[in-house]
C-alpha cells in the first residue's frame, strides 16, 4: 500500500508560489481544451492528448516537465472521477499545488532535491529505510500560506490479523462515538471552543487571525481523530462503523455541528489505519439500529424511540425486559449487522440466554 509522509518546507516559498501559478496555467489550459472539444462536438481529449499538447512548454512557463505531465494526468483523472464534462478553474483563491513524479524527487540527507534545488524541511519523522518515492508526491499549500512536501512511498502490505475482538461504532453529535462495549467518547467540539475568538476576529475583519483560528481548529480535530482511531485499531481486530450520511446532514440546520464532528475524516482514518495495521474495517447500514432491540431483535416495542419525536429518548425498555441505552444499542446492532459472523453468533447466543433468564 502507499502512504504519505508530510513535511513542512522551510525555504524557497517564493519559488513554489511561482511554480503553483504555472501549474494553474497548465490546469486551465487542459480545462479550456476540454471545453473547446465540447463546444465543437469533438472527441474528448485523453490524458495522453493533454500531455502531447503541453509538450515542450517547460521553458516557456518555467515549470519542470514532470510537473506538467502530472498536472495533465491529474486533470484527466479528476474529470473521469467527478463524472463532469469540465472542472473548475484554478485561480488566485486556489491553494497552491505542484504535483511531482516519483523519480523527480530525490532525498538528500535530511532534505529533498527537486529540479536541481534543495528544499529544506522540518523532518518530524524519517522515511523508512530503502523507501521508494512514488508518483503522487506533491507540494501543497495550506490556508495560511505555508508549503508542505507530501512524499508518497510504498510499504509492504500487512497480513490481516485473526479476529478475536470486534467493536461497533455509532457516530453522533453529543457523543462523537458510542462503542458497543458501552464506552462513550465525548465530542470535543473544537469549533465551538474557539467560537468567541472567531466571531471577534471576523467582526474586526482580521483575515490572518481568522485563518489561524480555523487552522488551529482543523489541526486539533485531526489530532483527536488520529489518536482515537489509532487506539481503536490497536484494541480491536474488527471495527464496524455506521454509514451516517455526513454530506446530507451538512446541508441541514445541523451543518455546523456535523462539520465540527468530522465523521468522514474519522472514518477515513479508521479505514486506512485498519489496512495498515492488519485490522478489519467495515461500514454498515445504520437504518433502524436505534429502534431495534439488540437482545431479541424486535423493532415493534411500544417504548422504542420513533422518528424525530423520539430523539429525546435516551433510554428505553424492550418488551423482552431489557433496558437499552439508545446509542449503545445502536452500536451493538451495527456490530451485529457486519460481516464478522463469528462474533455475531456469539452475540446472538448471549442475547438468547439473557432473554431466557428474563422470561424465567
Amino acid at each position: 500500500m502507499n502512504i504519505v509522509y508530510r513535511y513542512r518546507v522551510k525555504n524557497l516559498n517564493g519559488l513554489l508560489n511561482k511554480q503553483a501559478r504555472a501549474v494553474n496555467y497548465v490546469w486551465n489550459f487542459c480545462n479550456e481544451t476540454q471545453k473547446h472539444a465540447l463546444k465543437w462536438e469533438k472527441k474528448w481529449p485523453t490524458a495522453f492528448d493533454f500531455v502531447n499538447l503541453t509538450s515542450g512548454s517547460s521553458k516557456l512557463i518555467e515549470l519542470y516537465s514532470s510537473s506538467i505531465v502530472q498536472t495533465c494526468l491529474s486533470y484527466a483523472k479528476s474529470r473521469i472521477k467527478s463524472h463532469k464534462s469540465s472542472l473548475n478553474w484554478r485561480g488566485r483563491k486556489s491553494l497552491g499545488w505542484i504535483p511531482l513524479s516519483g523519480r523527480s524527487l530525490i532525498q538528500k540527507g535530511e532534505n529533498f532535491a527537486f529540479d536541481k534545488k534543495i528544499y529544506r524541511v522540518f523532518k518530524s519523522r524519517p522515511l523508512p529505510i530503502g523507501a521508494k518515492i512514488k508518483d503522487g508526491s506533491s507540494f501543497s499549500q495550506d490556508a495560511r500560506g505555508n508549503w508542505y512536501l507530501n512524499v508518497c512511498i510504498e510499504v509492504p502490505d500487512v497480513a490481516q490479523r485473526s479476529i478475536n475482538s470486534g467493536v461497533g461504532i455509532d457516530l453522533g453529535l453529543k457523543a462523537l462515538a458510542t462503542l458497543s462495549t458501552g464506552e462513550i467518547i465525548e465530542n470535543p467540539r473544537h469549533l465551538a471552543a474557539k467560537a468567541d475568538k472567531l466571531v471577534k476576529s471576523q467582526r474586526a475583519r482580521k483575515k490572518r487571525q481568522t485563518r489561524n483560528i480555523h487552522a488551529q481548529v482543523k489541526n486539533a480535530r485531526a489530532d483527536f481523530h488520529h489518536k482515537l482511531s489509532h487506539r481503536l485499531v490497536n484494541e480491536f481486530d474488527y471495527i464496524a462503523a455506521g454509514n451516517v450520511n455526513a454530506a446530507g446532514l451538512a446541508k441541514t440546520s445541523m451543518a455546523k455541528s456535523v462539520n465540527d464532528a468530522g465523521w468522514s475524516q474519522f472514518r477515513n482514518m479508521l479505514r486506512y489505519k485498519a489496512i495498515r495495521h492488519g485490522a478489519w474495517y467495515e461500514e454498515v447500514d445504520e437504518k433502524w439500529t436505534t429502534q431495534t432491540c439488540s437482545s431479541c431483535g424486535s423493532k415493534y416495542s411500544e417504548a422504542r424511540p420513533k422518528g424525530i419525536a423520539g430523539l429525546g429518548i435516551r433510554q428505553w425498555m424492550c418488551s423482552c425486559g431489557i433496558t437499552h441505552d439508545r446509542d449503545v444499542n445502536a452500536a451493538k446492532n451495527i456490530l451485529a449487522r457486519s460481516g464478522h459472523r463469528a462474533l455475531v453468533e456469539g452475540i446472538v447466543a448471549s442475547n438468547a440466554r439473557e432473554c431466557q433468564e428474563v422470561e424465567a
